[in-house]
């Protein structure tokens, strides 16, 4: 049995049971036990307070056309599965492994496993002093920030496609918290992209964020991260070949059901790479808590005129190149079955790119579709 045997099947029957999961939403109840067999909490308990399993499964149905190629798919974009347990009231320890469902047929680990993501212990001193240690999320952009489980759009958008380390987990260590309003986060990481912990041998990379809350429902955060890669190792470099980045992140509730976020960025290339500018503009409106419409605008483009942007994930696969600057619009609507842990997002979008890279005065015109599952616990 294929992937595409498999995913059909799965999403069939998802697609096929939403009108009984829709109407189980007045019993959220359903849905806790179902969630709740996967973890064991006792917070009285001297040692052990809790222990869940953890992990995501989230697959695309996708058809994007262009004037010269068309490419569609099923993809399994993620199987991620591992544990996340409480450990004396205030450490956790968190580890997961990527895996690949696309080949979950073909009898072999090493097709099947990828690497580890969450590999961490984390000390908690209070809200506002926490301390990472291992392998982990280092998050910066708004999508980038944002983890894949609570994406309001199927994929993350281009501007963190090209100036976000789409690696995304990194062997470091991280301070963060919130205090009177304000957040902010201290971190330092290896570069390297080793499937399990890295080595900084491949060079490193510091973050650092401050963020600040803007009444009840919104937030304005700035990120910046120097990034000092070294290609001469004989490891993997994880990160991308731009020096400097900054990030200034928007979001806010600007009604009861209206809200917007938006990102603007840009980035130092190193060596011959681009220097890079991005804004990403994501207007949404929550009809019901269970159903919600998203309008976005990305745009990304090389202040040095040279082909150097990735499109969105699937225009890219469908063009083959990367281009001079890369718009996206997209339409999108998401229905939250149980929140972001069982949800089915659906997008169209339209993406343009500037001059092809190896193709004179030739741009990309294309329109796309997107179904995906997304489900975590």
């Amino acid at each position: 049995m294929n992937k595409k045997t498999i995913y059909s099947m799965a999403l069939g029957i998802v697609i096929s049971a939403l009108p009984v999961l829709a109407e189980e939403t007045s019993s959220p109840s359903v849905y806790d036990k179902i969630w709740d067999a996967v973890e064991y909490s006792n917070d009285d308990a001297t040692v052990l307070q809790s222990l869940a399993f953890t992990g995501r499964l989230q697959g695309d149905a996708v058809s994007f056309q262009s004037e010269d190629s068309s490419y569609e798919d099923l993809d399994w974009r993620r199987l991620r599965l591992g544990f996340k347990a409480k450990l004396f009231h205030d450490f956790t320890v968190h580890s997961e492994m990527d895996a690949n469902m696309n080949n979950a047929d073909q009898d072999s680990w090493d097709q099947f496993y990828k690497r580890l993501t969450d590999s961490y212990i984390k000390w908690s001193a209070s809200k506002s002093l926490s301390v990472k240690v291992g392998k982990q999320s280092a998050g910066f952009t708004l999508d980038g920030a944002t983890s894949s489980k609570k994406l309001i759009v199927p994929e993350r958008s281009i501007v963190a496609e090209n100036l976000w380390f789409t690696t995304e987990y990194f062997t470091g260590a991280a301070v963060y918290g919130d205090a009177k309003g304000w957040s902010y986060k201290l971190g330092g990481y290896s570069a390297s992209g080793e499937n399990e912990f890295g080595h900084f041998e491949s060079g490193y990379f510091a973050l650092l964020s401050a963020g600040h809350k803007i009444g009840d429902k919104g937030s304005l955060r700035l990120d910046y991260v120097y990034n000092d890669p070294d290609y001469t190792s004989t490891y993997k470099v994880g990160s991308k070949p731009l020096e400097h980045i900054a990030s200034l992140v928007y979001k806010q509730m600007l009604s009861e059901k209206l809200g917007i976020w938006a990102d603007i960025a840009g980035g130092k290339g190193l060596s011959n790479a681009s220097d890079l500018a991005g804004v990403d503009i994501m207007p949404f409106y929550n009809f019901t808590d269970s159903l919600q419409l998203v309008l976005q605008y990305a745009g990304v483009t090389s202040l040095d005129n040279k082909a150097d942007v990735r499109m969105s994930r699937y225009a890219n696969k469908n063009a083959g190149k990367k281009v001079e600057t890369a718009h996206n619009f997209l339409l999108g609507f998401n229905w939250y079955l149980y929140g972001h842990k069982l949800k089915w997002q659906n997008a169209v979008e339209y993406n343009y790119g500037e001059n092809l890279a190896g193709v004179d005065d030739d741009d990309y015109n294309g329109y796309g579709v997107t179904s995906a599952l997304r489900l975590s616990w």
